[in-house]
């Protein structure tokens, strides 16, 4: 099965203060705030929804296009993504801007400061829809171009090609009746148990009458696990047992790599559940979005310890 992957591309920068900012914020002056933090040093990592998602996909064997733009400090991704074997066919360059990228300090009480430059995803991808096989092909529309966003779910509900809505992140950006009209017709609907709460209230649509504009809705539920909601009914997919517990940041983005290595398998949707909650443990393993790694032969020994043979 071909899988696309719509989304963003980015670069994010972490960067540690050491000391606290409300030592150096004076409450009486946030009217006139002026302050600078100098940092013990600055990170970058590979990031973006729809390179996090392509990272983990191709650890399992599969060979996803991503749809997105990127700016012209693209360098550096690219060889990354090449020397993981994925495809860089179908990311945009845009000369005349930075790949978009998010700051992120992060203070000794673990508050944070981010400040993110969206550059290239400012533009849609103008990806040619006409080149994915319907009856062969899944595509799963991130947090991106909003552009984008709208105009590939309009494209693959006329061509009938089975597309996922994950709007994650981008929420903050729709308007309720377009939201709604986006949905309508997705194979499936995949957030967070928050953000499901925030598509409920921005549309106007209970959860059950949500289940008749998509076929089905997963949700991420964290340590608890997910849930998988079809035909009436919910299911619970406990969390897969993480070793050590180092930074969830891209975890969701791993779950989906994994959920989508069931579907392209042609496996039930529970067990499709269960290998996005694998995926998800060696995330969450690792500071960063991309920095673990394992073979497919770990990932099958690891599904096996916590739900049976593969």
């Amino acid at each position: 099965m071909n899988i696309y992957i719509s989304g963003s591309m980015a670069y994010d920068r972490i960067m540690d203060f050491p000391g606290k900012f409300s030592d150096h914020i004076l409450p009486d002056k946030l009217h006139i705030l002026n302050v600078s933090f100098t940092v013990n040093g600055m990170a970058e990592k590979f990031g973006g929804t729809a390179g996090n998602i392509a990272y983990s996909l191709g650890l399992l064997r599969e060979q996803p296009i991503i749809i997105a733009t990127i700016g012209r400090d693209y360098g550096r991704y690219f060889e990354w993504l090449q020397k993981n074997n994925i495809s860089v066919e179908g990311i945009k360059i845009l000369d005349d801007e930075f790949t978009a990228g998010a700051y992120i300090t992060t203070d000794k009480a673990d508050n944070q400061i981010t400040g993110f430059n969206p550059g290239a995803m400012k533009y849609p991808s103008v990806f040619n829809v006409d080149a994915i096989e319907p009856e062969n092909s899944i595509v799963l529309i991130a947090p991106g171009n909003l552009q984008d966003m709208i105009e590939y779910a309009a494209a693959c509900r006329d061509k009938g090609i089975r597309y996922i809505c994950d709007p994650g992140q981008s929420l903050t950006q729709w308007e309720g009746n377009t939201l709604r009209e986006w949905l309508e017709g997705a194979a499936m609907l995949i957030s967070n148990d928050y953000e499901l709460h925030m598509i409920i209230k921005m549309t106007g649509v209970e959860k059950k009458e949500l289940s008749g504009l998509v076929s089905t809705i997963i949700t991420t539920l964290g340590e608890e696990g997910s849930m998988i909601s079809a035909r009436g009914k919910d299911i619970i997919v406990p969390a897969a047992k993480v070793s050590e517990v180092l930074d969830p940041t891209g975890a969701g983005d791993a779950y989906r790599a994994g959920l989508l290595k069931g579907i392209a398998m042609g496996r039930d949707l529970q067990t499709a559940a269960k290998m996005g909650a694998v995926s998800a443990t060696y995330a969450i393993e690792k500071y960063g979005t991309q920095e673990h790694c394992f073979t497919y032969e770990d990932f099958a020994e690891r599904y096996r310890q916590n739900f049976g043979v593969l």
